[in-house]
Parts: structure tokens; C-alpha cells; sequence
């Protein structure tokens, strides 16, 4: 399973990318901003879920989000955004936009895992 996770904080990056290790997801490609996450999502068609951050520069989560979803190759990928952006109005603008599920930092381990079960369930 390969994951992606995009986020302009390398240390958040570190967190989440050593949480999906302890969980055993092994292969895990990185993005530090929403254009290097577009990249990525265009040269990896195989990526299972995206992980993403809201805040960032050059290409937001929500611009990203909304640019998988409009990709005929892409728009089925199951999506997390992982943001601090907390107000009632931003969670139901970003399921609006796509997500599937939706994270409040900071976060706990567990609740990386519960929200990475439950769409893996939706997924294919």
C-alpha cells in the first residue's frame, strides 16, 4: 500500500510518516506543499491515500483536494486532510470538497489509525 503525505511542515511530515511506520505502512511518499503533492499524485497513479494538510503554500489542501477530485485517473482516491483548522464551516468545506475524513491537530496515534481504517474501507 503507498501512501502520500503532504504537508509544509517538515516535522508534521516526520510525525505522521513515523505513526503510518509503527502501523506498518512502510511505503510512504512526501509533499511539501500542495504542487509537490499534485506531482506526486500525477506520476504515482498507484498511491491508495492521500493525506494532506490545509495550510500551505503555493497550492492549499483544499486547491489539491479539488484537483484529484477533478482527475478522471485520480478521483476515487481515498483523501485525509489533517489540518488545525478546527471551525465546524472549514470540515463541512473540505467534505464538500472531497475528503473523505478529517483531522484536528494535534492528533493522537490511535486517531490517525481509525480515520486511515475507516477509509481503506470505502477504498476499492
Amino acid at each position: 500500500m503507498k501512501l502520500l503525505v503532504v504537508d509544509d511542515s517538515s516535522t508534521m511530515r516526520r510525525i505522521i510518516k513515523n505513526t503510518l511506520a509503527h502501523l506498518g505502512y512502510k511505503d510512504v511518499l512526501e509533499g511539501a506543499d500542495g504542487v509537490e503533492g499534485w506531482r506526486q499524485m500525477d506520476a504515482n497513479l498507484d498511491i491508495d491515500v492521500l493525506i494532506t494538510d490545509w495550510n500551505m503554500p503555493k497550492m492549499n489542501g483544499l486547491e489539491l483536494i479539488k484537483k484529484v477530485r477533478a482527475d478522471e485517473r485520480l478521483k476515487d482516491t481515498p483523501i485525509i486532510m489533517v489540518s488545525t483548522e478546527s471551525g465546524k464551516s472549514e470540515v463541512l468545506t473540505a467534505l464538500k470538497a472531497g475528503v473523505n475524513n478529517y483531522i484536528i491537530k494535534p492528533f493522537a496515534p490511535q486517531v490517525l489509525k481509525e480515520k486511515l481504517d475507516a477509509v481503506m474501507g470505502v477504498a476499492k
